[in-house]
């Protein structure tokens, strides 16, 4: 009797890790909740596309709703995401701030004028510094921020039309009033 029992406690411990690791598998990676949401942005001061001279601060957007999008010339799915960007730069009043990701300046301008440029200022992070601190596992990604500076919203990988109508434009329209 004392033999079998010493085989059920590696069983039952065998078991629970098997149940815990089958779990894991059904997660979306992209929808893993980021630790910044509810923080302050954190603070950056990045030269600006095609004017290095000038930097542009979080704090400049201070007041004011807004969204963050990384994105880079040499990702394949931002490309898939541009459309949508563009059609929500157009089609609303948040200012739309493009962070190109450790892409070539010159790169990404040329990718924004073959493609269309919806942002209102696009900075650039050359070494990817300042997309670590914003959590940034790759591109493209994007964040919704309120008017304290306050990241509200977090989408790793291309935004999608539903993305944008089912939790963008209301989360938006909260944060606007």
């Amino acid at each position: 009797m004392m033999a079998s029992t010493r085989f059920l406690i590696p069983l039952g411990i065998f078991i629970a890790v098997a149940a815990f690791l089958f779990k894991g598998l059904s997660l979306n990676p992209k929808e893993v909740p980021s630790p910044l949401i509810g923080k302050e942005t954190p603070e950056f001061s990045l030269p600006i596309l095609n004017e290095f001279d000038t930097r542009f601060t979080n704090g400049d957007m201070l007041g004011k709703v807004w969204m963050l999008n990384v994105f880079a010339s040499w990702c394949g799915p931002c490309l898939d995401e541009h459309p949508i960007i563009v059609n929500f730069a157009r089609s609303t009043t948040v200012p739309v701030l493009g962070f190109n990701y450790k892409d070539r300046p010159q790169a990404a301008t040329q990718w924004l004028d073959r493609h269309g440029d919806p942002y209102e200022r696009v900075v650039v992070d050359l070494d990817g510094r300042i997309g670590l601190d914003y959590g940034v596992y790759g591109v493209p990604e994007t964040f919704l921020i309120d008017r304290d500076g306050i990241i509200r919203y977090k989408k790793i990988g291309p935004l999608t039309r539903v993305d944008v109508s089912e939790d963008i434009l209301p989360l938006i329209e909260e944060l606007s009033q």
